[in-house]
Order: C-alpha cells, then structure tokens, then sequence
C-alpha cells in the first residue's frame, strides 16, 4: 500500500480523517476537487438522506455522504480485497450508518429494493456499465420520488438514453472525467 492509497474526507463529521483504500485494477478514488463540487451541489440534499454508492472503490463518496449526516449508505463493491478495506474503515470510524455490500453491482440491482434518496455511480471506464445500471434503479424500484443520481464517467460520455424522468441537474469535467448530477 503506497501514501497515493489515502484519502481526506473534505467535509462533515470526519473532516480532514484519512481513510485508507487497497491497491485495485481500475481503482480511482474520485478526486478532492470534484467531490468538493458534488457535495455543494448536494449540500441541502445529504443530511437524513439514505445513499447508494454503487461500484464504490475507494469509499469516498459514501465516506463523504455519512461524514454529513446521512441516516444510511450502502456501499456496493464487488472486489473482495477493496470491499474488506471498506469495512476496516466503517469500523475505525464507527460508522454505524454505513453497510457494505460484496456483490457485482448489476446483480445488487436485481435483488429485494431498497428505496435511496442520493445514489452514487462510479464505474470502471469503458465498460459500458452506466446507462444499464441507471435503467435498473429505475425499473426494480431502487429510487425515491425525487432521488438524485451522480454519474462520474469519462469526459465523452453521452447521457442520451438516460431512463425517461430523469433530467439532467448539473454537469461539469475535471481534466478526462465527466460527472453528472440527475434528478428524478
């Protein structure tokens, strides 16, 4: 494990706490800038909110939504390796709020729904794993009313075919990502 493998919490309970994440192919934690941005955009929308972080890597969304005052964020990483990393953080945290869950995301997505006002979508690039999973939350019931979804893709991702209700909130780039805020 490298110094790179660390990362601060930037806002809420836990501000300036580093976590440590594992060493995994694709693994990129999203950056301290843009989660900065995200969570302006967020900052009335967090609190009390139950959070979905789908291909959760690093944990650093989800760190960020329980830092601030989500009631329940489940974290959903497939690797073993970084889901038990994920695990020793919620524990050296006490973060009581936060479950992990070891599972490919597409198969968490066919299972028993649970209703998430913020979900958080962070997938491997070039894999074309996005617009599939936003049309699983959508159709097997995962989303609140008015649930907000974040998307970080690459820079030329294309939200045509996005599920009919969702509109496009808020969207900005960070040198070769994209992220996008949707509303429902």
């Amino acid at each position: 494990m490298t110094v790179s493998n660390r990362l601060r919490i930037i806002g809420g309970e836990w501000r300036s706490r580093q976590i440590v994440f594992a060493d995994a192919p694709g693994l990129r934690p999203t950056p301290a800038r843009v989660r900065e941005t995200l969570f302006n955009w967020l900052r009335f929308d967090v609190a009390n909110s139950r959070c979905l972080d789908l291909f959760a890597g690093s944990g650093a969304l989800g760190f960020e939504a329980a830092s601030r005052g989500a009631k329940r964020v489940v974290q959903v990483e497939n690797n073993p390796k970084v889901s038990q990393k994920l695990r020793e953080n919620i524990a050296l945290l006490a973060a009581g709020q936060m479950t992990v869950a070891t599972q490919d995301a597409s198969q968490y997505l066919q299972g028993v729904a649970e209703c998430f006002d913020l979900v958080f979508m962070d997938p491997p690039f070039a894999q074309s794993l996005v617009q599939p999973s936003c049309h699983l939350l959508e159709q097997n019931g995962w989303l609140a009313d008015n649930a907000k979804i974040y998307i970080e893709a690459e820079r030329q991702f294309d939200p045509v075919g996005m599920p009919a209700g969702w509109r496009l909130h808020k969207h900005k780039t960070a040198g070769e990502v994209g992220f996008y805020l949707f509303q429902r």
